[in-house]
């Protein structure tokens, strides 16, 4: 049974990859890394297999 994908805030996705929060943006705007997405109004989050790749 495949299990769910983790939605995960930046300051996990900062301490996976090592990168520093402007370098995250950075990346984003090149494509390199997935865009996060909205979970409220004042939120947002990436999906774990998205950074895991």
């Amino acid at each position: 049974m495949p299990h769910p994908d983790r939605i995960i805030r930046l300051k996990t996705v900062l301490a996976r990859t090592g990168l520093s929060r402007s370098t995250i943006y950075h990346t984003i705007a090149e494509g390199t890394i997935p865009a996060q997405f909205k979970i409220s109004t004042n939120g947002a989050a990436w999906k774990e297999s998205d950074i895991d790749r």
